[in-house]
């Protein structure tokens, strides 16, 4: 029989398609593992159920508050309306319901959150394995872009794109990811000096291995976690930001996010005419969905560093 015949016949791919079943068993049986013991963490959990609670009050906005809830021309409550069974959470200065623009808000703040943080980490993760994995001028070059960036208060830096671009939702996502990048750049370049001093890169090397090699399939896949987990907490700091720059003015103005609440409170306001029902259901929304981000942040840290765990 032939070379080819045995490859083409089933008992030759029977082994092929063994190994691939038995790496898909190890995953799934990692994941499981790794379930058990996030699940384990407490805290990380309730951050969780939090944060899907949240995502699913912002996907199902439009079915929850129609927008027509937030149209000034057909709104018939009274402005300035406290708390009643109508209104849950009371009107604002215009009469629209706070309830459904806090519902709407989260979409806008959420959406900024995962979009500025996936630039961020892209751009991190990038320049950190370059400046890990490559030598001389070159990682002076990509060292001395990080400290630049390190250096430079993020907000600051990010209110000045932001003034030079334009208001928008994509304004604050570019500004933010080109500008919160640098802290994971330095995680990632750490992570990967420790991953090339093993022996089985040296090995790779030994045998030819390219830069493009040892980069895609060794490094690349040792830091994914660790970039996993601090993207969690990344996602946190930029609705901070986001809130912070739409609070300047700095936001799209057609579009409700947290931080738009508050600066129409502050606008107009309701924070020194008592009504408090427009000023701190905002603010705790943020605080709630950072807490969430960051306790969910906490547990996956202690998942991949064991060492946490007993803190």
């Amino acid at each position: 029989m032939s070379e080819q015949t045995r490859t083409n016949s089933p008992t030759g791919t029977r082994p092929e398609a063994r190994r691939v079943n038995v790496a898909a068993a190890r995953r799934r049986k990692r994941g499981g593992e790794v379930w058990r013991e996030f699940a384990a963490n407490r805290s990380g959990l309730l951050g969780l159920i939090v944060l899907v609670a949240v995502i699913l009050l912002a996907v199902f906005a439009p079915l929850l508050a129609p927008e027509s809830t937030l149209d000034v021309t057909q709104i018939t409550a009274p402005q300035n309306d406290p708390p009643s069974l109508a209104n849950p959470l009371g009107t604002d200065p215009a009469g629209r319901s706070v309830l459904a623009m806090l519902i709407w808000g989260a979409r806008v703040s959420l959406l900024v959150g995962f979009a500025a943080t996936f630039v961020s980490m892209v751009i991190g993760t990038v320049m950190g394995m370059a400046a890990g994995h490559f030598t001389g001028a070159v990682q002076a070059v990509l060292m001395r872009v990080i400290d630049f960036f390190l250096v430079v208060p993020s907000l600051v830096l990010a209110i000045v794109l932001s003034s030079v671009i334009g208001p928008g939702v994509v304004t604050i996502v570019v500004a933010i990811g080109i500008t919160s990048w640098a802290g994971t750049a330095r995680l990632v370049r750490s992570q990967t000096l420790t991953v090339e001093a093993r022996s089985y890169i040296e090995r790779a090397w030994a045998l030819g291995a390219s830069d493009a090699h040892v980069i895609g399939k060794h490094v690349l896949p040792a830091v994914m976690p660790l970039v996993l987990a601090n993207t969690t907490l990344t996602v946190g700091s930029a609705i901070i930001a986001e809130s912070t720059l739409s609070f300047l003015g700095l936001g799209d103005p057609s579009n409700i996010s947290w931080g738009s609440m508050l600066k129409t409170a502050l606008d107009t306001g309701a924070a020194t005419g008592g009504y408090w029902w427009f000023v701190l259901p905002p603010g705790l929304a943020i605080v709630m969905v950072v807490l969430s981000f960051t306790l969910v942040g906490r547990a996956m840290e202690s998942v991949i560093n064991p060492t946490l765990r007993g803190r």
